[in-house]
């Protein structure tokens, strides 16, 4: 978890709160900047989330490039290997 989805999640937490104090007291104005900073929260946290999904795809596809890789050296090997050899004359 990220600090954009930590700092998101804050916002939106923070901003429903402002938005239903308002609503209790009759305020419009705290309604409206707590559900404007509620909406930048969800957003934040959301920019947090694709952030972590890339990484997590450059990290498998990091580990499966290298294990592909190293499948493909031990093939080779074992291919050479098995492959009869010429003397030189």
């Amino acid at each position: 978890m990220n600090k954009d989805r930590v700092e998101g999640k804050v916002k939106d937490i923070t901003g429903r709160t402002e938005r239903q104090v308002g609503e209790w007291t009759g305020d419009a104005e705290s309604q409206v900047k707590g559900a404007a900073k509620q909406v930048e929260g969800k957003v934040q946290n959301a920019r947090g989330k694709v952030k972590d999904a890339v990484s997590e795809s450059v990290d498998d596809l990091d580990t499966n490039d290298l294990e592909d890789r190293d499948e493909l050296i031990e093939q080779s090997v074992e291919e050479d290997e098995s492959t009869p050899r010429r003397r030189a004359s």
